[in-house]
This record gives structure tokens, sequence and C-alpha cells, in this order.
């Protein structure tokens, strides 16, 4: 298990609290603040920051993800303005390893819908209603610590249909007071980076105040950590022979000393030096080759 602090990025849209005087008094740091302070809480040796879209490049920079092994999200009053280049630079890095945690209102953020390709729509009222979250996949470490259901007490609906792929992973399911259902908490993969989508969290609710929910975003982040070196899936062609020489070959010797090939490795000869140089005559025939031509030659007689 890797020692290195795990580098996590809490990106808010940052605009309910700029502009509604009831969420700024619910979330005085943000609703960033608030998961960010949650995450803290439960992974104390994490390195935790925050960005928001008010700032340049909304906060998130090359330079910025790169030293962010997991980005959560929020957004909901203006993902419209959320810059494409940005997006595409959030979706490159995913591919490349970076875990991504949506959360709520972000299903419909652009960069969640291009990793999708669907339209991520669903149904939803906000009318105070009670959520259970309930566990349907208890050994995934996303459901450590936390209770089954999680109740919380307000909340907004999200119903279904919700038009996203199915997940790789389905962890929790919602259930709400008018009786509709929803899954709530799922994962998937894109390229070599791990997603999870978590519906609970609201602006008109105080759910990133939630212990449960938070737990639940701090386990997310740890499970998304990236698992190998960062790295773009690239297209590549290989030459005849080139997998047998090792040639540029990016396989589990690849971090070996040229001068310590491990044993059981392929010959570094090519296919055409190592080839036999004996004609067809010469060769000898094979225990099978000597049986079917007696059989054969019994079945003329």
């Amino acid at each position: 298990m890797t020692t290195t602090p795990l580098r996590i990025t809490v990106w808010g849209e940052n605009v309910h609290e700029q502009v509604e005087q009831h969420v700024a008094e619910r979330y005085p740091d943000g609703m960033h603040g608030a998961i960010a302070d949650g995450i803290r809480e439960h992974l104390p040796e994490a390195v935790v920051r925050t960005a928001t879209m008010q700032e340049p490049e909304h906060g998130l920079t090359d330079a910025v993800l790169a030293e962010t092994d997991v980005l959560t999200w929020w957004g909901h009053a203006a993902h419209a303005d959320v810059d494409d280049a940005v997006v595409d630079r959030v979706h490159k890095h995913v591919l490349s390893g970076m875990g991504l945690v949506v959360l709520h209102s972000g299903h419909w953020s652009k960069i969640f819908g291009k990793l999708m390709g669907t339209t991520c729509t669903l149904r939803w009222r906000s009318e105070h209603d009670q959520e259970l979250v309930w566990t349907v996949n208890p050994q995934h470490p996303i459901t450590r610590g936390v209770p089954n259901p999680i109740v919380i007490p307000e909340q907004e609906m999200y119903g279904e249909y919700f038009d996203v792929p199915a997940p790789d992973e389905l962890v929790f399911i919602s259930g709400f007071t008018g009786g509709e259902v929803f899954r709530s908490g799922m994962t998937y993969r894109r390229g070599f980076g791990k997603i999870f989508y978590f519906s609970p969290g609201d602006q008109d609710f105080p759910v990133y105040h939630h212990p449960d929910v938070r737990r639940v975003i701090a386990n997310a982040a740890e499970w998304a950590r990236p698992e190998r070196e960062r790295e773009l899936p690239t297209l590549r062609r290989y030459d005849l022979g080139e997998y047998f020489d090792g040639q540029h070959y990016r396989g589990p010797f690849d971090d070996a000393p040229e001068d310590e090939a491990p044993a059981d490795s392929a010959p570094t000869d090519s296919p055409a030096d190592s080839a036999p140089t004996d004609s067809p005559a010469e060769i000898a025939p094979t225990a099978v080759q000597a049986d079917t031509a007696q059989h054969g030659a019994g079945a003329r007689a």
C-alpha cells in the first residue's frame, strides 16, 4: 500500500453561496468548504485543496490537475458557463488515471456527460423529502463505516429514470417519501480513471454537514485514488517480432535493467534469426507425424 499522501481537489461552482443568503448561512465556507472539511475529518493525512469556478481557468489549471489524485465536482446553476477547454483538460486527466467523484446535481455537468455519453437526465422534486440511502454492495470499500440505511431527514428527491450507462458497480439505492427510488451511488471506469457518482447533497439542505454523507465522500476519494502512474491510454503499433524482442514493449519487465533480463523472458533473437535453417526434407518427423503416417498406410493397405 502506498504511503504517499492522497491529494484531493474539491471543486465547487460557488454560485448559490454568492447570491442566495440562506445558502450562504447554511454553508458559510461554501459547499466546497463543507465537503473539504468532511474529507479532512476522515482522511487526516490527505492533502485537500479547494477550487471554484470564479478562479482563473476555474482553478483547474493543468498544473493543479497534475498534482490532484482525486477531484470532487459539485455544480448546479452554471453548468453551461464552465469553459469547454477546462472540461477537456479534466477529461484527459481522468482518462489518464485521476479519480473523479461527482456529487448530486453534478450529474448534469459537462464533464460527467462527456464521460457517460448520455443525457444524464432524471426526475426531481424539492419538497423536503426524507431520503433513505440503502447499501446494496456491503463489501465495497466506499461503504466502510456507513450505517444501512443512511437517514437524511430533508433532501431534494432524485428519481428514475436516470439516463446513465449501466454502472460497473451499484453501491447505493435511495428511497424517498413519495415512494420514488434512485440509483444514488455508482462506480465507473473510464480509461485509467475511476469515477463515483453520489447523489445526496443540495444547496437548500444541510446534507454536506451530515456525518454519514461526509464519510461516504471521503471513502469514495480514497477508493478513486489512482492505481498506477498517470498516463493517457495511447494507440501503439507493434512491428513484427517486436513483442518477442522486447523492443519498446511496455510489459511487466519494462523497468528491469538491460543486463538483468528475467530468466524466463523471451530470447532476444528475432524470429528470422531464430528460425531453423534446415530444409523441410531434413527435419525428422514428429511422433504425431510418424503415427499418422503409419495409420494412414494401414488404411490404404
